[in-house]
């Protein structure tokens, strides 16, 4: 369905809006830098934060900015069946390939309850469908076993796994059979989810290094581990560097020091801290990227 290197974007702000010239112009270099998707209003795009109508107007914004070059997976996940329905739907309707959605948040809901949960708004779409696995911000985990429940409804075609755990990941692989795509959650956990037969990763440091994102996944796919070695060698200091601080106040940070967008975040994230930020500059300053 969906393989490689797919950007978890951020949202742009200018003077408390959706900079929408900026989105655009980050599609373009993404889109130039030879990534394989991309995937608007996910955590790294403040989705908590936007409005339902700027959620899906950033949307609709980068699928008319993609001019179907690559697939747009839209964010549209939410703690509430109904608002994930209404989300999904309407980015169905915005055009989107695909929808990610983030586990059910904060409610902590039974095992039982997260399969019910994605099987209605799989109901309600022909959109294929990922959830995304990330217990340290929804404070529940989707189990292997879930998973596999999940992976029988037939527009459930992925999982964003961020559980931090490989013996977890492999479990899923196992569970659910190789239609079943498992993309890495963590920009870290790259190499080795993909090593064991994950099919991409959903990446925030795509945001700032596209390129060499892109090569590292289309290198694990072909098995060349070698040139996959390296280029995880090179790019772990701009990974670390890039969750300094909570993600996306790193790497918002760092595509304003790029000239990519305002540095500008929606409370209650806030600036980076001036000891943290001189230290991503000083990294980006090594890959060549300011």
């Amino acid at each position: 369905m969906f393989t490689g290197c797919l950007t978890a974007l951020v949202t742009p702000f200018r003077d408390g809006a959706v900079d929408h010239q900026a989105l655009a112009a980050l599609v373009e270099a993404q889109i130039a830098g030879g990534v394989h998707g991309l995937v608007p209003c996910g955590s790294t795009g403040e989705s908590a934060t936007l409005t339902h109508e700027e959620h899906i107007a950033v949307v609709r914004t980068v699928v008319e900015a993609a001019r179907r070059r690559v697939p747009v997976i839209a964010g549209t996940g939410s703690n509430a069946t109904a608002e994930a329905i209404r989300l999904t739907r309407a980015a169905e309707e915005a055009g989107a390939d695909g929808a990610l959605l983030i586990s059910p948040y904060y409610n902590r809901p039974t095992q039982e309850g997260i399969v019910r949960h994605y099987a209605a708004v799989a109901e309600a779409t022909r959109l294929p469908l990922i959830p995304y696995n990330i217990p340290g911000r929804t404070a529940s985990n989707i189990t292997p076993e879930t998973m596999a429940r999940l992976a029988r409804i037939p527009n459930i075609v992925g999982v964003k796994e961020a559980s931090g755990s490989l013996e977890q990941v492999q479990q899923v692989i196992a569970a659910c059979g190789p239609a079943f795509a498992v993309y890495s959650g963590d920009d870290v956990l790259t190499l080795p989810i993909m090593a064991v037969g994950g099919k991409g990763v959903i990446s925030v440091t795509a945001n700032v290094a596209p390129r060499r994102m892109a090569e590292l996944t289309t290198a694990l796919l072909a098995d060349d581990l070698a040139r996959a070695r390296a280029l995880m060698r090179e790019l772990l200091p701009l990974m670390r560097a890039l969750f300094l601080e909570v993600n996306p106040i790193p790497v918002k940070t760092a595509l304003a020091l790029m000239g990519a967008c305002a540095e500008e975040l929606r409370l209650p994230l806030t600036p980076m801290s001036p000891a943290n930020r001189a230290a991503l500059e000083a990294v980006l300053r090594e890959q060549r990227l300011v």
